[in-house]
């Protein structure tokens, strides 16, 4: 009888024990790694929206990603997507803390997912945050104007991207009246700007929609010529691609981030799109404008978010 009871508190007090040893060999792993201890063993992933090449855009915000684990003492780590949307998504379902968006994206993302932007990169270039809208021909091509791509076959890169559907779209219903799909022979999405670009150059369609920023950086590195990709006309200046945070965030939380953003450039090579010298504070408000635009064409969420 002594030992039947014996056995039984065994059975009872082994599942115990286990478990008393799953948390200390848990605690010697976290003490491994002092930096990320407690609390702030959190991560903190941080979403990029595909205006680049995926594998590009990741390695070039590596620098940033490790001095912000560094800066924040937690793990920080990248989410990307294959549309501007995922990235809006995965912040609407608190999968990403911080997003880089373009400006459209980040007003849709400022509904959709309570985005709230703090900062945006100054390019080395114009010593400016703002950036413009283009649209490209073949250099051979005899288009001179908007007037002139009607009927034509034309790429935009994404629904979601400013200067990549929106500021066109705009454009093209201030000079013909109507809207892209109405005016063009056919409209088509390359997905990148990188692959807007290449198809103006390989002669797949007449005429796409970019930016000065990818163009820049495309004729810098022998992608395409002056030869070969002709700028037929350029918007304004437009307010610059905002870093953004889940507004929800802990308010200490968002002023460490945000601090360690604008004073990143004092420790590391800024990373951002195209060649920035640093991030200046930039306010929600900066981006009515496109606010504005959306309004004024009547695009619904549906729309932009195809």
């Amino acid at each position: 009888m002594y030992r039947r009871k014996l056995l039984t508190a065994l059975l009872i007090l082994l599942p115990v024990l286990g478990a008393c040893n799953q948390t200390s060999s848990k605690n010697t792993k976290d003490s491994d790694n002092p930096s990320f201890s407690g609390e702030s063993k959190k991560e903190i992933v941080m979403g990029l929206i595909p205006i680049e090449n995926n594998e590009e855009t990741i390695e070039k915000f590596e620098p940033m990603r490790v001095y912000l684990e560094k800066r924040l003492e937690r793990p920080v780590k990248v989410f990307t997507a294959t549309d501007y949307a995922g990235v809006i998504e995965a912040m609407k379902r608190d999968k990403v803390d911080i997003a880089w968006f373009g400006p459209l994206s980040y007003v849709l993302a400022e509904k959709e997912a309570d985005a709230e932007a703090f900062a945006v990169g100054v390019r080395k270039s114009t010593g400016l945050s703002t950036y413009k809208s283009i649209f490209v021909v073949p250099g051979n091509s005899e288009v001179k104007s908007i007037q002139d791509l009607k009927g034509k076959n034309v790429a935009f890169v994404d629904p979601a991207s400013t200067s990549g559907s929106l500021v066109p779209t705009y454009l093209v219903k201030k000079a013909t009246g109507k809207m892209p799909q109405e005016f063009f022979g056919n409209l088509s999405y390359a997905g990148g700007h990188d692959a807007a670009e290449l198809a103006v150059k390989n002669k797949t369609v007449d005429a796409a929609a970019d930016n000065d920023i990818t163009y820049n950086r495309m004729l810098k590195r022998g992608l395409i010529s002056k030869e070969t990709n002709r700028i037929l006309l350029e918007s304004e200046p437009l307010p610059g691609l905002p870093l953004t945070y889940r507004r929800e965030l802990d308010e200490s939380l968002k002023a460490k981030i945000r601090d360690s953003i604008l004073n990143a450039h004092k420790d590391i090579k800024v990373s951002g799109y195209g060649e920035l010298e640093r991030y200046d504070p930039v306010d929600p408000q900066d981006y009515q404008l496109i606010r504005d635009m959306v309004k004024e064409l009547g695009l619904g969420r549906d729309e932009i978010l195809k």
